[in-house]
């Protein structure tokens, strides 16, 4: 066997393990959420394939189905028998109505944004654009105390919108980045042959360049809906009554124990939306992801 062909084998291997590591997680994760409750809690064994499965935890959880419709198999009795206390359609309605809006405003605005910085010099702009990024590295919950004291005075806590100014703010530093870097990538000719030709500044924007970035514009969009989707600090602290999926499954972890088949049901369900947008995007959104890793 050839050096070429071992250094060959000894790669996909190595692959094929990371792989396996970052998804044994994910499929454990699944698995769980078909699995009965004496499956999930059996104490002499860890179960894996042997068990019968059931699709309860999606029944109660995104379905609305009552907990005590499910089958009583083991015995075991915990969490809150609360009506709709694991009815997770508002939540999942609440959490795509916060990330869908976020996400267009924070796309909108850091499209205009982006073109300006990257067609209109000025002095110290690469500064401001530190400046930007830096405030997507500041933790929330640095800030989280007075800005729950912020939306409360502005009458913004408890609100849909409230949460939505909250997660475009925090998507927009990000974007802005992303979206730069594409435009950068227009040729600034380009622009200078449509202004030529009569087109106003925004005619060019929207008419020529526009277009010629809607890839980054997709990538750009689907990583801000993953992370207003995946969002929790923020959602937690700025409301009591609405519930986004991550804050609503935290609800069930209760005194009396966690309820992994629920937990784990609605919390694949959530992933599924980000795992069809990555596929769908998946060429823009690596060059989104490592721009500036290559310099010509």
């Amino acid at each position: 066997m050839s050096t070429d062909t071992i250094k060959s084998v000894a790669r996909y291997f190595v692959s094929i393990t990371i792989v396996l590591v970052f998804v044994f997680p994910i499929a454990w994760f699944g698995l769980t959420s078909i699995k009965p409750v004496s499956a999930v809690f059996n104490k002499d064994r860890v179960v894996v394939f042997d068990f019968q499965p059931t699709f309860d935890n999606y029944r109660v959880t995104i379905l609305g189905g009552k907990k005590s419709d499910t089958k009583a198999d083991s015995g075991i009795l915990m969490g809150t028998s609360g009506e709709g206390a694991y009815d997770g359609r508002g939540s999942i309605v609440s959490s795509l109505i916060i990330a869908v809006c976020s996400t267009i405003l924070a796309t909108s605005i850091s499209l205009l944004a982006a073109y300006a910085l990257s067609r209109l010099a000025f002095r110290g702009s690469q500064g401001y654009m530190h400046w930007i990024l830096s405030q997507r590295f500041l933790p929330p919950i640095a800030i989280i105390i007075p800005l729950v004291f912020i939306f409360r005075d502005l009458g913004l806590r408890d609100t849909h919108f409230g949460i939505i100014i909250a997660h475009t703010l925090i998507n927009i530093p990000i974007a802005l980045l992303i979206l730069k870097s594409f435009f950068d990538d227009v040729p600034r000719e380009v622009d200078q042959a449509a202004m030529i030709d009569g087109a106003t500044r925004f005619q060019c924007f929207y008419m020529v360049v526009l277009p010629m970035v809607k890839g980054g514009v997709a990538a750009t969009a689907v990583l801000c809906f993953i992370f207003s989707w995946t969002e929790f600090l923020l959602s937690l602290f700025l409301t009591n009554s609405i519930r986004t999926i991550p804050v609503k499954i935290t609800t069930f972890v209760t005194s009396t124990g966690s309820e992994w088949g629920y937990i784990s049901a609605l919390g694949t369900a959530a992933i599924i939306p980000g795992f069809i947008f990555i596929l769908l995007v998946q060429n823009h959104l690596v060059r989104g992801l490592t721009m500036g890793a290559i310099k010509d």
